[in-house]
């Protein structure tokens, strides 16, 4: 390893250099922070989609109340508590991102909300309509922060299976053709929905041109039917909507799901594929390197995401140790939103800066400009992610 640089380690690992937080001082001390406590997310807390989810449930509430009562003054009411509910959602979104942009500002731990940021783009998803439109920070702080120095299966698992990734991929639609429901619905008015199935393998694992075929598509889809989510008691599992029998993913055979420990199970074998860590070290490579990295360093990251089973730390210790992470060659360029993030740490901008900052205040101050600058806050083009 090239000898450590603080300077670039905040640089290429965070959000940049700051006259109020000192950077770290070594690799090892960049590591440490991910193993210590969270204090950004306790200083500058986000609701967890758990919690979330509460509001949906009162929003389906009104929404039922008025269609009982069209016409009346419940209806009105009810009309009035659903506006009410949604705007509470849509400022408490506004202000939750000034709570990502400080935790930026003042962490000691620039490379843990950075690979927050990496994770949570790997792992695109937003609610598609109503309040969960507004819940894609609390999927993040429920599905991907807690996990970023833990294993990839473990996140994969979380990010997969959550509710709003569930919504996001049309999966909540999706049902056997020969399920009871689908059966019981008749010809054409149900059907299997292959979105999750093709993104969990193109883009969660093996990556695009992976060794997976069109029938893998079909058969893990299949395999994923009977996920799905009610706001009143989150995840939950309908077995009349499974289709019957045994699915074969990638040449392995995983039986009849009639309940979710065989979608557990071909979410660990799909984790633990060559294919998934030659795909991971590429894409933390071309993240915090650059577009064009050096072979040895994706095949040392492939080599460390084997041999730890796919232990996290393993692979950005090994990427740290790399020389062309402590190069002071400049090849990457701030996408917009980490842009903004490196100024208003370069600034030192203090808490009630932003806290004081009403929704239409933050709108203009910081979602609009992003929008003007190409990256509109929480809504990368696909599931893909971001560029």
């Amino acid at each position: 390893m090239r000898d450590f640089d603080p300077q670039i380690a905040e640089m290429r690992f965070g959000y940049g250099l700051s006259p109020a937080v000192a950077p770290p001082v070594s690799a090892d001390a960049m590591l440490a922070g991910l193993r210590g406590p969270d204090t950004m997310a306790q200083r500058f807390p986000i609701e967890p989609f758990d919690t979330f989810r509460l509001r949906m449930v009162e929003v389906q509430k009104a929404a039922e109340a008025r269609r009982k009562n069209r016409g009346t003054e419940i209806a009105k009411e009810a009309r009035k508590t659903r506006n009410l509910l949604n705007k509470a959602a849509r400022e408490d979104m506004m202000r939750w991102a000034g709570h990502t942009f400080l935790r930026r500002v003042w962490t000691p731990s620039g490379f843990r909300e950075r690979l927050v940021a990496f994770w949570a783009d790997h792992f695109t998803a937003h609610g598609k309509r109503g309040v969960a439109r507004r819940a894609t920070q609390s999927y993040i702080e429920e599905a991907i922060r807690p996990h970023v120095a833990g294993t990839f299966d473990d996140m994969l698992q979380a990010a997969v299976l959550h509710p709003l990734m569930l919504d996001y991929l049309d999966q909540l639609r999706s049902m056997g053709p020969n399920s009871p429901r689908a059966l019981k619905r008749g010809p054409g008015k149900a059907g299997l929905n292959e979105n999750l199935a093709r993104e969990v393998l193109e883009l969660h694992t093996l990556g695009v041109g992976g060794p997976y075929t069109q029938k893998d598509v079909t058969q893990l889809a299949e395999l994923l039917t009977g996920l799905a989510f009610q706001p009143q008691n989150g995840f939950k599992f309908r077995k009349d909507f499974v289709e019957p029998g045994a699915e074969t993913v990638l040449g392995k055979t995983y039986a009849d799901a009639t309940n979710i420990q065989p979608i557990r199970a071909v979410l660990s074998d799909l984790a633990a594929h060559p294919a998934t860590a030659r795909h991971i070290a590429e894409k933390l490579a071309v993240h915090f390197i650059s577009d064009d990295p050096p072979g040895e360093l994706v095949d040392g990251i492939e080599a460390a995401y084997r041999d730890s089973g796919g232990d996290l730390m393993a692979l950005y210790a090994e990427l740290l140790e790399h020389p062309a992470a402590w190069t002071p060659t400049l090849s990457n360029i701030k996408p917009p939103v980490d842009f903004m993030s490196s100024a208003l740490r370069a600034l030192a901008v203090p808490e009630p800066r932003i806290t004081a900052l009403d929704e239409r205040d933050m709108r203009r101050v910081f979602a609009k400009p992003l929008v003007v600058m190409g990256q509109e806050w929480e809504r990368p083009p696909g599931p893909d992610g971001w560029p």
